[in-house]
């Protein structure tokens, strides 16, 4: 019986990680994430892998396995689900991080922790969780036990020796299963260009307790609210500095909460106070741990930095510790954060500045230690841009894997035998974008026009006409948004132009008034301030 694998998203970009497997005609999802929107996507909430395939086959799927708790392989759930009420299984802590989201929805769940290294059986599919070292706590690698052999998919991992929580890789797990043979390996990419090894992140703390004990007053920290090891590094170097802890942003208080339950994170209750509380305090008895590490235009570190943070107001004697690296597509806003604060006079460490974070991502060496290991037939390089899976494949081929295979978003591998096929564009990928309260209801088409309308601005032009449209009654109303400082002057000569036309033309202005009406303003535009704007003619026709 063979096993299919299609991939919905993860393939080409960093986010939306999403792979559907077929066994007998039932289908499990490993992971179900969402993309943050890239600039050029106005207007857009979040982005979501293209799940119309899998609505044509709703009764054949069986669950889905989750490898860890960012945003990026949890974050669709909530939409999941509601289309999708199957089972869905992964760690304590990655359910409890995916429950806060999915229930902010409402729905029912069926959410099944499984421990590390123990099989399950879901259908035709028998799985196991094997640990994984990675940003967030209780990372896990995914092995399934098929007809075609073993696959293995590492999820997001390192090899750190010496991790925050000492749950390490789990290498000597994933060496049986190498001595077992792994048919299939789809493994994470995102630092493949990266050459050497990732450090530790036992290595930040001596230069994080630095940066505490020499804050001349409060210091604020960021980083992602689910990697609680960071998270506990800070805190320990706070406590340390004889520092109270306040912790602001909906996801940072919500994830804390999750991990001091589920004794991930070790806090003292009675050294963790309030933001109003911690204002009356003195700024050297304070840090607080914030969200917005990627420049999130409302999160608490953003707001801090434009002055409108409704409690805390930073100024010279504050210290800024930003604990993360900008996901691509967001350097922009966070180096807007950082100039904003630096210029309300806070010091401000970053990566690019200080040693204060490290990825969660295998770089070259780890990941050909990782190959030589598992000795996979074949490998898929997953997670990460196109360059990131062809630098990874290049990785593999200097090892010798005898089959290696860079896919991208909608293409499925097949396992047959001692056949391995590929179908390129197997099934629909594109992105589906959530817009308010909609999903999938934006057409690219309607992204270039918004794009339009930022770049070029709009005009609007109101026409009064007669009610058989054969003659204008009055001056047309002309009005621009987004074109230029000092419109009037341009408005009067569009209006001039087609009062114009409309009296010494009327038989070819009446005959196609919208297009008249384009055609005109778009030329006096082009004429006076060189910009193609969106033109939308309103007519209204006089019937008394």
């Amino acid at each position: 019986m063979s096993v299919r694998i299609t991939f919905l998203g993860g393939l080409g970009e960093v986010g939306r990680n999403c792979a559907a497997v077929e066994i007998e005609g039932r289908i499990m999802l490993i992971d179900c994430g969402l993309m943050f929107p890239e600039e050029d996507m106005r207007g857009v909430d979040l982005v979501l892998p293209d799940w119309r395939w899998l609505s044509e086959r709703r009764e054949d799927i069986q669950c889905v396995v989750l490898t860890h708790g960012h945003e990026d392989h949890i974050g669709g759930l909530g939409y999941f689900l509601p289309e999708f009420p199957v089972p869905v299984y992964g760690t304590e802590l990655s359910l409890a991080i995916a429950a806060g989201r999915v229930d902010e929805f409402g729905i029912d769940r069926d959410f099944r922790p499984i421990p590390d290294g123990r099989w399950v059986r879901e259908g035709p599919f028998k799985f196991q969780l094997i640990p994984v070292s990675h940003s967030v706590p209780q990372g896990s690698g995914i092995a399934l036990d098929t007809s075609e052999g073993l696959i293995l998919h590492t999820g997001d991992f390192k090899l750190d020796p010496t991790p925050v929580d000492g749950r390490r890789t789990d290498l000597p797990a994933f060496g049986r299963f190498g001595n077992r043979g792994v048919r299939l390996l789809m493994s994470d990419s995102t630092n493949a260009e990266r050459a050497g090894y990732i450090p530790s992140e036992k290595s930040l703390e001596p230069s994080i307790s630095t940066i505490v004990q020499r804050a001349p007053g409060r210091i604020v920290c960021t980083c992602f609210s689910s990697h609680l090891h960071r998270v506990q590094q800070l805190s320990d170097a706070g406590l340390a500095a004889g520092r109270y802890l306040s912790f602001i942003g909906r996801s940072m208080e919500r994830n804390v909460t999750i991990g001091t339950d589920l004794g991930v994170l070790h806090l003292p209750s009675d050294r963790i106070v309030g933001i109003e509380e911690s204002m009356h305090l003195p700024p050297e008895q304070v840090m607080i741990i914030t969200t917005g590490s990627q420049g999130e235009p409302f999160a608490a570190l953003s707001l801090m930095a434009m002055g409108r943070h409704r409690s805390v107001t930073l100024d010279e004697t504050d210290t800024v510790l930003i604990s993360a690296t900008p996901v691509p597509g967001n350097e922009t806003a966070v180096s807007r954060v950082i100039s904003d604060l630096t210029r309300r006079g806070s010091t401000v460490f970053h990566s690019g500045n200080a040693r204060v974070h490290v990825s969660g991502h295998a770089s070259a060496e780890e990941l050909k230690t990782f190959i030589n290991l598992v000795q996979p037939s074949t490998l898929v390089p997953i997670h990460g841009e196109y360059r990131h899976l062809q630098a990874h494949a290049d990785l593999a081929a200097e090892m010798n894997v005898p089959e290696v295979l860079v896919l991208e978003n909608g293409d499925a591998v097949e396992l047959d035998g001692s056949t391995t096929r590929v179908e390129r564009a197997a099934v629909k990928a594109r992105y589906i974008y959530v817009d308010g309260t909609g999903v999938g209801d934006i057409r690219p088409g309607l992204l270039r026009e918004r794009a339009r309308l930022s770049d070029d601005g709009v005009v609007v032009v109101s026409l009064l006409l007669t009610e058989d449209g054969n003659e204008l009654l009055a001056t047309p109303r002309v009005a621009s948004y987004g074109l230029t400082d000092h419109p009037d002057e341009v408005m009067e000569e569009v209006a001039e132009e087609i009062e114009a036309e409309a009296y010494d033309n009327p038989s070819g202005f009446f005959r196609d008034v919208d297009q008249a009406v384009r055609h005109i303003v778009r030329r006096v535009i082009r004429n006076r301030v060189r910009r193609k704007p969106v033109v939308m003619p309103v007519i209204t026709h006089f019937d008394g």
